[in-house]
């Protein structure tokens, strides 16, 4: 994986400027070929992460652009290898013609997540905080972007380290005092083997509650908005999402299919879903539009009911608010508050075609109370299935060692899981993790990471 890469690092769009990236072995002196720097010196011959104002040529060796050019020796770079930086205009043109003269040069194209995944490689990053990387380009909340960034500055790498050490000294105990019976080191004791297992299992098992919140943060959340025809859906989505998404007229059974868009409330990424009126449909199109309904009812993970009564909930209204609360965690929104009497009971009083703002915000403190944030530390949460698929794994081999220590089987026997579980963990950082599966994990990312 030593050969030189190149890829535009800035994306396909026309931008202000655009930045192409460089690593691998003889970078530097393929960029010098196609960079002239100002004050007359050969590009790579200077001091190395100090910008360069200069020249940017095209394949035919003519000046392309004026730009701005960086290298870095390895492994004090990204990547940990030889590695080069061009910071040119953000033409299209101009990025794919410096790319053409690059490739002319030996250099060539760089695959989705390449560079993140040397860095993995050489040891610069562990596989949690390159997950982050990619966490924090998609980051679509400010909530996801701190646990990105907490998770690329080694926050679950360090949780995940500390229960990876305990049992690591253990068997490093045990194993010492088996090998080396002349040292005269004592053998471990009941106290220490039960201590270290119980001290891993209630880190691992704190490290899985974290999986639950850690996805939301990351993944958002899928939330249905359901109830009778013209109790005003259409326009909460509306007001919602800050502009008008869904037709929103006077008569009944508007909405025929589920209209979804995404917003941000109570700090979680909402992926909204505005549901036909739920009711005994009159024809073929609005039958299938209820049916579509309830099914995106039953796949919410949210369930906003809307109704505009605004005293005790009767009939239709009733029942689907104890259906909602049955599948998932629910919210009651007493939608039109502003056109009748001030609403009694339960749920959240909201005037959304008046005052949407006023709507956002209180239906946010209702899902901030419904999600609470925590006080975990941004960074140490697992945020993907593959992370918590690693950590369940480790738990499992710990409980099965704790069972076989409480039924008196043999110490070497109990630590063959604690060393499955210890496998399982090394797993989650990257220790000790196959080439097809490090693969599959890089190839999310975007070119030019």
């Amino acid at each position: 994986m030593s050969e030189a890469i190149a890829a535009v690092a800035t994306g396909a769009a026309r931008t202000a400027i655009g930045v192409i990236r460089l690593t691998g072995e003889g970078c530097i002196d393929c960029a010098a070929r196609v960079f002239r720097p100002a004050d007359g010196s050969g590009f790579g011959a200077g001091q190395p992460r100090q910008l360069v104002l200069g020249t940017l040529l095209d394949s035919q060796g003519r000046p392309l652009d004026q730009a701005m050019a960086v290298f870095f020796r390895g492994p004090r770079s990204y990547t940990g290898e030889d590695a080069a930086e061009f910071h040119c205009h953000g033409s299209p043109t101009v990025l794919a013609l410096a790319l053409e003269a690059l490739f002319a040069q030996g250099v060539r194209q760089a695959e989705p997540g390449e560079f993140t995944k040397r860095a993995f490689l050489n040891g610069k990053l562990d596989l949690t905080r390159a997950e982050a990387v990619a966490d924090l380009i998609d980051a679509q909340t400010p909530a996801a972007a701190r646990q990105a960034a907490g998770q690329l500055a080694g926050g679950l790498q360090r949780r995940v380290e500390g229960a990876y050490q305990t049992l690591t000294g253990l068997l490093a105990h045990f194993h010492a005092a088996v090998d080396y019976p002349d040292e005269d080191l004592a053998p471990l004791a009941d106290g220490d083997i039960r201590r270290a297992l119980d001290g891993a299992g209630r880190e691992l098992a704190g490290l899985l509650e974290s999986y639950r919140r850690g996805r939301l943060v990351r993944e958002g959340l899928r939330a249905a908005i359901v109830g009778r025809p013209n109790v005003g859906k259409s326009t909460l989505l509306n007001a919602l999402v800050g502009y008008d998404r869904a037709i929103v007229t006077d008569a009944p059974g508007t909405t025929r299919d589920t209209v979804e868009e995404s917003c941000v409330l109570g700090g979680l990424l909402l992926r909204l879903a505005d549901t036909a009126g739920l009711r005994q449909a009159d024809d073929q199109a609005e039958r299938l539009g209820v049916e579509r309904a309830r099914q995106t009812m039953e796949a919410a993970g949210l369930i906003l009911v809307v109704t505009d009564t605004a005293g005790e909930l009767e009939g239709e209204d009733r029942d689907l608010w104890r259906q909602a609360q049955a599948m998932a965690p629910a919210i009651l929104v007493r939608a039109k508050a502003d056109l009748g009497p001030r609403p009694m009971g339960e749920g959240v009083a909201v005037s959304a075609k008046t005052d949407p703002e006023g709507a956002a915000r209180a239906l946010g403190r209702a899902v901030e109370a419904l999600f609470p944030q925590g006080a975990q530390p941004d960074g140490e949460a697992l945020t993907n299935a593959r992370q918590a698929g690693c950590a369940r794994r480790a738990l499992e081999a710990l409980d099965r060692a704790g069972r076989a220590f409480e039924a008196g089987t043999p110490a070497d026997l109990v630590l063959l899981d604690v060393e499955e579980a210890m496998e399982s963990l090394a797993s989650l950082t990257g220790r000790n993790v196959r080439e097809d599966v490090v693969t599959e994990i890089f190839q999310r990312f975007c070119v030019g990471k």
